[in-house]
């Protein structure tokens, strides 16, 4: 399964398919799916919603369907926690023999991958808040319940994050992207997560124009850079002639990033 995350996602574009089936079968091997903002918040509707609504709809006069809107818009964290929660439980399903995630660029998805920790800190004080609340004792505890599911659900999801996931980090020969790169290993380091490999993409590499020559003479030095300091020698991807979508190009990808792996899509 190829799952993005990414909510304006290129998936179905790449790969060129047609269907909008959820998830769409490209071939025997090999699912693809795209994760919308009203998937996930389908998610948590499916899982918390009800409950959470009974206890709120008593001293709030409010549709259920304006409520999840409110709730997914103010809850910090919402959307990125029940979107890693999803991919958890696709993994873990036994379904599929392996789950290639494709995120959104670096700014949202280390949004993403912060919140399972986040979250969990912004319901420490829920219990407190709502114990205050003059609703009944049955309601109450229905609540106190909620968020402490949603506490232990931040909990799997973290751990999941650490212990389940190959960070494979994607990145271009060029400064803003390089210096970039210390902070988002760091900010990886100190949620416990650890980036195992680092892909360079667009590394010009067939010189036949001086605005090649040029280009190829600017990354050098960045190439080298990363190569230097971010541990075990990252793949590099040449910049292509063209758009890479359909099989044949993928496949020209595939031969470049696993090209001591045989078979293929």
């Amino acid at each position: 399964m190829v799952i993005s995350t990414d909510f304006t996602p290129s998936l179905r574009h790449i790969f060129e398919m047609d269907s909008h089936q959820k998830p769409a079968k490209f071939n025997d091997n090999l699912y693809i799916d795209e994760i919308s903002y009203d998937d996930i918040k389908s998610l948590w509707d499916k899982k918390f919603g009800p409950e959470v609504y009974e206890v709120f709809s008593s001293f709030v006069d409010i549709s259920y369907e304006n409520f999840v809107d409110f709730i997914a818009s103010i809850l910090p964290g919402l959307k990125d926690e029940f979107m890693v929660d999803h991919v958890r439980e696709i993994s873990q399903s036994g379904e599929y023999e392996r789950v290639v995630w494709d995120t959104a660029p670096a700014g949202q998805t280390l949004g993403l991958l912060r919140m399972p920790s986040l979250l969990n800190q912004h319901l420490k004080p829920a219990p407190r808040i709502y114990s205050s609340l003059k609703m009944v004792r049955q309601k109450k505890r229905s609540v106190l319940g909620v968020i402490k599911e949603w506490q232990e659900l931040s909990d799997r999801d973290m751990e999941f994050l650490k212990n389940d996931v190959d960070f494979n980090l994607v990145t271009i020969a060029e400064a803003l992207a390089v210096r970039q790169l210390e902070g988002i290993f760091a900010e990886f380091h100190s949620y416990g997560l650890h980036i195992g490999h680092i892909v360079i993409n667009q590394v010009v590499e067939q010189i036949d124009s001086p605005f090649l020559l040029k280009k190829a003479e600017m990354q050098r030095s960045y190439l080298m850079e990363i190569e230097n300091h971010y541990g075990t020698r990252p793949t590099r991807l040449p910049l292509f002639p063209y758009e890479i979508k359909g099989p044949e190009r993928l496949r020209e990808v595939e031969r470049r990033l696993f090209e001591s792996v045989e078979g293929g899509m």
